[in-house]
């Protein structure tokens, strides 16, 4: 092996564990502030601040905080921000970017030693991308967790008001009595109000952190009542109903549109599994597709392309609105 491509792989590999280390330092130095605290209930980007703290008198780095903040400030900062916090990853955006390139450099390293170099950078294309689509995986996840919970959410707060509680008194019981992530929503609007901050701006942080039509309904119908007055059990009873079929609908979409997903996910990732195969079995039968860079690159790039626009017409052809 070139002995430049070994010393590029050694320090590769000395930055991931430089990286790792700056990374536990930084979680372990980690104590918020008070302005954290509230900034963390204020601000609908940030995650919910644990009801118990931490014990010792830690503090998190001047280093730490400056980086944060000053990634925090650019326009790509905020989207990673909101994202981590519809997802609910207690991790900041300084520690994203850590573990993105932790993640590129590490597959780009070790993929290099033993496959080359052409392998090492689709390794590390697939590392970079990869926190990006945990956090979307978690996102869609989350949220589908949520929209199954509404409907049974939205009998308790029917049950609540129907009690003689309060709109925030049903509140506090659904953040008390429902399961995650329904109870961590509503705790955070309760917080936010108790802080100050006016229901209706609490119920439109948690609309922007939880991005779901069923639930835009209800905000919807509860600051409508609050301007206007009216019977706000009655309407969520109504409301609640909506939503059940709602889900019902969505159910039924998804069995009956579930054997295109499955074929275009299988589609597409046929040529690319079966080409990982040979690559294993007979490396010189595939090498030259590689090793060629006038006609086999051109082609890897053409047939990666044209399995991109089939999952996407796939895709497209398989959402239905509803």
């Amino acid at each position: 092996m070139d002995t430049t491509l070994i010393i590029a792989i050694v320090a590769g590999l000395i930055s991931i564990i430089i990286l790792i280390a700056g990374v536990v330092s930084m979680r372990s130095a980690r104590q918020d502030e008070i302005a954290d605290r509230l900034g963390r209930f204020t601000d609908f980007n940030e995650y919910v601040v644990p009801e118990v703290a931490e014990e010792g008198p830690k503090e998190p780095s001047q280093l730490t905080k400056s980086l944060d903040k000053k990634l925090t400030e650019r326009e790509f900062g905020k989207k990673i921000k909101i994202a981590l916090a519809k997802a609910d990853l207690k991790i900041t955006v300084a520690e994203y970017f850590a573990l993105q390139v932790i993640t590129t450099v590490g597959a780009f390293a070790l993929v290099t030693l033993f496959r080359g170099i052409i392998l090492g950078v689709v390794a590390g294309a697939v590392g970079f991308f990869a926190p990006r689509i945990y956090v979307n995986r978690r996102q869609n996840k989350r949220l589908l967790k949520f929209e199954t919970q509404l409907p049974d959410t939205v009998s308790l707060w029917v049950n609540g008001l129907r009690s003689g509680y309060s709109v925030m008194q049903a509140m506090e019981a659904i953040a008390k009595e429902s399961p995650e992530p329904t109870s961590t929503e509503f705790r955070r609007v309760v917080q936010e109000v108790q802080l100050g901050i006016s229901m209706e701006d609490g119920l439109d942080h948690m609309l922007q952190r939880v991005e779901s039509e069923d639930l835009d309904l209800i905000v919807t119908a509860v600051n409508i009542q609050r301007e206007v007055g009216g019977n706000l059990a009655e309407i969520l009873e109504v409301i609640g109903h909506t939503i059940r079929e709602r889900i019902k609908l969505k159910g039924e979409i998804r069995v009956l549109t579930s054997q295109g997903r499955y074929t275009g996910y299988l589609i597409s990732g046929l040529p690319i599994v079966l080409a990982l195969f040979l690559m294993v079995v007979n490396p010189n039968y595939m090498g030259g597709l590689f090793e060629n860079r006038m006609c086999g690159w051109p082609m890897i790039g053409i047939a990666l392309g044209m399995i991109g626009l089939g999952t996407a017409a796939i895709q497209r052809i398989v959402d239905i609105d509803y």
